[in-house]
């Protein structure tokens, strides 16, 4: 059986390619194993920025559980901070931001601000920080969610955080990619069907070449059991 933490490490990983320039930002596991994956793999070039600051980071321990902290500065090769990856994003030069958020609809907007009317919201959340900068500015903005529900996937935000460069969009169930301004499915993870998918998002499913998501190799599978011992990637689903 494969876990859908293995199943989204491995496809956000394949979306990173060899001499690109990757950045995720605070409760991020899933992209951070990626990013060790991806450059283990099949993009040793490609450079990992994080909020951390710590470029390149080889993670040799994981005596912490924070996508954020020491454990990326321990071993990095340099020091970039957040003001520097703001501005290299608005001077074209970021390749992918991996972002996230509470909802998301199919023009690849994302909410991460509130839910309910904004003049009464029902609930608080975080708000853009690094979305409404890196979502208009990174040449591809990555999204992840480790939920897949109505209430996430929705036809109407409640509030508009931000959307620009939006690439992809992964999920446990599945994969989709933005094609003419619309997120359209491109495959389904292992385990799933488009019915499930369907009945589980807010808005309509569409697709042109629909694929099954290939599933982990036992190359990939090794090499995340080399880079992530500890199964920092199962974090957030062992709270779902």
């Amino acid at each position: 059986m494969i876990r859908p933490s293995d199943m989204m490490a491995v496809v956000l990983a394949r979306l990173i390619r060899d001499g690109e320039t990757v950045f995720h930002g605070v409760s991020s596991h899933l992209p951070m194993v990626a990013m060790l994956l991806a450059k283990r793999l099949h993009a040793p070039h490609a450079v990992h920025l994080n909020i951390g600051g710590g470029v390149d980071p080889t993670m040799a321990r994981q005596d912490g559980i924070s996508s954020a902290g020491s454990n990326l500065w321990t071993d990095a090769q340099a020091a970039f901070s957040l003001a520097d990856v703001f501005d290299l994003s608005m001077r074209g030069g970021l390749d992918v931001a991996f972002l996230s958020g509470v909802q998301f609809d199919s023009r690849g907007g994302v909410n991460a601000s509130l839910i309910g009317d904004w003049q009464q919201p029902k609930v608080r959340l975080p708000g853009g920080a690094g979305s409404a900068v890196l979502i208009p500015t990174a040449r591809r903005a990555i999204l992840w969610r480790t939920k897949h529900d109505k209430r996430t996937l929705v036809r109407d935000l409640d509030f508009l955080t931000a959307r620009g460069h939006v690439s992809d969009l992964v999920t446990p169930l599945c994969h989709f990619t933005m094609y003419q301004g619309e997120m359209l499915l491109n495959s389904i993870h292992p385990g799933a069907d488009i019915e499930t998918i369907a009945n589980h998002t807010g808005f309509p499913i569409r697709y042109i070449n629909l694929q099954r998501t290939p599933p982990p190799t036992q190359a990939e599978m090794a090499a995340l059991q080399h880079i992530d011992p500890g199964d920092l990637r199962n974090i957030e689903f062992r709270s779902l």
